[in-house]
């Protein structure tokens, strides 16, 4: 029975039935005890009309009396909470400190008696809160003395149900904030867990702990990565084979090129080769993605932007670079060579020149690589990210390429834990513009 209860007691349901519960008991007690206090103000304030309805018909009776049996109409009409009685002088002293506390019952006095004066109601107290004295004068002069057996009558106030809703629905309120934060923290814990795994962290085991759902989502999740992560392995050993298995054949055709005798026919052939190669190529580059080995290390941007520059520069291409002395991002040699010399090619191809600049800014270097072509139209800025999307449909080897350039390179950025934007300069052409986070110098 113990475990069944703690099996329930496990899941999210049950835990926000159980606060939900409690929390409406805690308000609801609450709330009772304040219309309770309400209610005890409200008998209060009957109880001092009541009394001031008695002394007002005792007063009218002792004027209706003759004065020497007033004293015994008095004492025949005391019983309950008053003992009245009748003499020439008031036994209750005006100025008296319990005036303030019973100013209700002289209020309601005077209205029952409208010919009573302000100083014709005398109200004093002794030592004892629960006995005061009650002076009346008569319309002849002489004086009605009450003593009242009762507490302090309360002053009038709002009624305790508005209090009373304005607690429960404040307390709702919160109760549902605090269930929402408890239901919800090992949710969001989850939640920055994986928010913070940089794109190219190893697969990370989320603790499989909390409420049972929270558990079931943890270890559905961690299976999930389990299977992409074998997913990823069974991609990257296709990929090997199919690397393997297109290059052999292109290789064979190479060498049996030098079989045709027709030069014309061969240069054909070879160049179709070529673009087989080429593309293969570009298209395993492009499917390998983020899965390279290769670590993580400070790499100096200026001198590898510099490599490829020169290299255009010596196929007699129109390539120039801008930049500081040295600046140092952190990232994968190969990924970031590949990525700027597919933002140079496609410049050299497309534009007709490219113009390379790094600046050093706050906490990125920031690569700029700009042409003189004919730029992108601005609703096609976004879609030549796409992988293979060309805007020159032909896919032609005079303008080579598979629309892969741009779709590598942006992946190359976001696996860097940088960006690559696209805009069209100001005189025309493309600027493609990739920030990646620098490496901080050591401070001492």
């Amino acid at each position: 029975m113990i475990r069944a209860l703690i099996r329930a007691s496990d899941s999210l349901a049950v835990r926000t039935a159980v606060v939900a519960v409690l929390g409406i008991v805690v308000v609801h007690l609450l709330s009772l005890w304040t219309y309770e206090h309400a209610m005890e103000r409200e008998r209060h304030a009957a109880h001092a009309i009541r009394l001031a309805d008695q002394i007002v018909a005792f007063r009218r009776s002792l004027a209706a009396a003759p004065p020497e049996s007033r004293e015994d109409v008095a004492h025949e009409l005391s019983g309950g909470a008053i003992d009245a009685h009748w003499s020439r002088e008031a036994m209750a002293a005006p100025g008296s400190h319990a005036v303030e506390g019973w100013q209700r019952l002289v209020d309601d006095v005077r209205t029952l008696a409208p010919d009573l004066g302000p100083q014709d109601v005398l109200v004093g107290a002794g030592t004892d809160p629960h006995l005061s004295l009650v002076a009346v004068r008569l319309p002849d002069g002489s004086w009605l003395n009450a003593r009242l057996f009762a507490s302090v009558p309360q002053a009038a106030g709002a009624h305790g149900s508005v209090l009373s809703t304005t607690l429960m629905a404040s307390g709702v309120l919160l109760l549902s904030l605090a269930i929402a934060a408890w239901l919800t923290r090992p949710l969001r814990a989850m939640a920055r867990t994986v928010a913070a795994l940089p794109p190219d962290a190893a697969r990370v085991h989320l603790p499989e702990t909390g409420p049972k759902e929270v558990r079931e989502l943890a270890h559905a999740f961690n299976g999930m990565q389990a299977r992409i992560a074998g997913l990823v392995e069974r991609r990257t050993q296709a990929l090997a084979a199919v690397s393997h298995d297109l290059r052999t054949p292109m290789t064979r055709l190479r060498f049996r090129l030098e079989d045709v005798s027709d030069p014309a026919l061969r240069d054909a052939i070879a160049g179709d080769v070529a673009e087989m190669e080429q593309m293969v190529e570009a298209t395993l580059s492009y499917l390998r993605g983020e899965a390279s080995e290769e670590p993580v290390r400070p790499l100096d941007l200026v001198a590898l932007a510099e490599t490829i520059v020169d290299d255009a520069r010596d196929r007699g291409l129109r390539a120039d670079l801008s930049a500081p002395p040295r600046l140092v991002a952190a990232g994968r040699l190969v990924s970031l060579k590949r990525m700027v010399g597919n933002l140079v090619e496609n410049a050299l191809a497309y534009g007709g020149s490219a113009h390379v600049s790094i600046m050093d800014e706050e906490t990125d270097a920031v690569l700029t690589v700009r042409d003189e072509g004919p730029g992108i139209p601005e609703d096609q800025l976004a879609a030549v990210l796409e992988p293979f999307v060309r805007l020159e449909a032909s896919r032609s080897r005079a303008t080579g390429g598979v629309g892969l350039g741009l779709t590598i390179a942006s992946a190359v950025a976001e696996a860097h834990g940088g960006t690559l934007t696209l805009e069209n300069g100001v005189g025309g052409g493309l600027v493609v513009t990739v920030r990646l986070p620098k490496v901080q110098p050591e401070t001492n």
